[in-house]
């Protein structure tokens, strides 16, 4: 389907460009967000006469994006969510959930402005970048923990799925070594044992 853009739209083109995209992609996207036209001999018509206001409407737009983006660029958003030993969440943080926690704290934000190729799986500090307009983006850093204690150690700097691991190396070492010794014990006395069976034995006046 060709259409017109009316602003810039990010791996496609800048406004005025004429396109050729999936009807889909026009339907769902493009033209319902009022980001282009159909490219009909009317609507380009249309469009070199309202091109000095639409080049103004983009402007504010664009402005106003880059004012909602300083509340919120570099900034860090925890989420709790439940995740096994190993820091595999169960379940996954999408960008539907990135963009309702970040609107949560005052800035409007959609699920289609958060550029997330592949929901977050795994605790830790993920940096997300989130398109407030074609040529407005930041990134905010998404800090997903079991625990707000959890989440305030990850923001210092440490890795509480490898300090786990950790601790779990440490539990495991101690009971390997209480079991040892305590095999070293049984066989100590199991040997003292033997000895004063054999001490006795010795003593044990012979028959005639």
């Amino acid at each position: 389907m060709k259409l017109v853009l009316l602003e810039r739209v990010e791996n496609l083109g800048v406004m005025g460009d004429v396109v050729d995209v999936r009807p889909g992609f026009a339907r769902n996207c493009l033209l319902p967000q009022e980001k282009a036209l159909r490219a009909t001999d009317a609507n380009m018509i249309r469009f070199e006469a309202e091109r000095e206001a639409l080049e103004k409407r983009n402007a504010e737009r664009a402005a106003e994006a880059s004012k909602s983006g300083e509340a919120i660029d570099g900034e860090m958003f925890v989420m709790i969510r439940q995740a096994g030993e190993s820091g595999q969440l169960y379940g996954s943080v999408t960008s539907r959930d990135v963009a309702e926690l970040i609107s949560e704290g005052g800035t409007t934000v959609v699920r289609s402005q958060v550029s997330l190729n592949n929901p977050i799986k795994t605790l830790g500090l993920h940096d997300v970048s989130i398109r407030l307009h074609a040529e407005v983006s930041v990134t905010v850093t998404m800090n997903v923990a079991r625990s707000e204690d959890e989440a305030q150690r990850q923001e210092d700097g440490t890795d509480v799925v490898a300090e786990q691991a950790d601790e779990d190396r440490a539990i495991d070492e101690a009971l390997a070594a209480d079991l040892f010794d305590a095999s070293e014990e049984g066989q100590e006395a199991a040997e003292r044992a033997a000895s004063e069976t054999d001490a006795a034995e010795d003593e044990t006046p012979a028959e005639d």
